[in-house]
């Protein structure tokens, strides 16, 4: 067993039970962004968290202790996405990723937006043209410092 063999069963408990990520988030306590990161494998929860994951998703106690492993994050099967939704957030930041990034040093001064010390939420916008996707990152500003 390994920690992708337990992101799987989450997703086919998910599937078959109807589950949403916002009811597994409210009963975790924590955004449903988050949860739903850490359901597909790039969080660590701590003991407590991982029961109640446990319970919802009817996950074995050795299953269990694999939702406290910390991951290897960052994994997508191909370097470039090829599924489209994710393609697309790649194409963002490919066409704005260098306007992100000289205005964030523009405003801030040399360093980094922490994907640690982060957070994310994303609402449906609606929209008399077709209802619009609004994401918020929120990711804290790490100077380079000198040495």
């Amino acid at each position: 067993m390994n920690r992708l063999e337990v992101t799987e069963k989450i997703i086919s408990t998910k599937v078959a039970k109807g589950i949403k990520w916002s009811d597994v988030a409210d009963k975790v306590g924590l955004s449903k962004e988050w949860v739903t990161a850490g359901c597909l494998g790039q969080m660590t929860f701590d003991a407590k968290q991982a029961k109640v994951i446990g319970k919802i998703f009817g996950l074995t106690a050795d299953e269990i202790k694999w939702l406290q492993v910390v991951p290897y994050k960052g994994s997508l099967p191909t370097p470039v996405p090829t599924d489209p939704l994710i393609y697309r957030w790649y194409e963002i930041v490919s066409v704005y990723g260098t306007t992100i990034k000289e205005l964030i040093h523009e405003e801030f001064g040399d360093g980094i937006m922490s994907a640690i010390d982060f957070s994310m939420d994303i609402v449906r916008q609606p929209d008399p043209k077709g209802d619009r996707v609004n994401v918020v990152l929120s990711g804290k500003f790490l100077p380079y410092k000198q040495y």
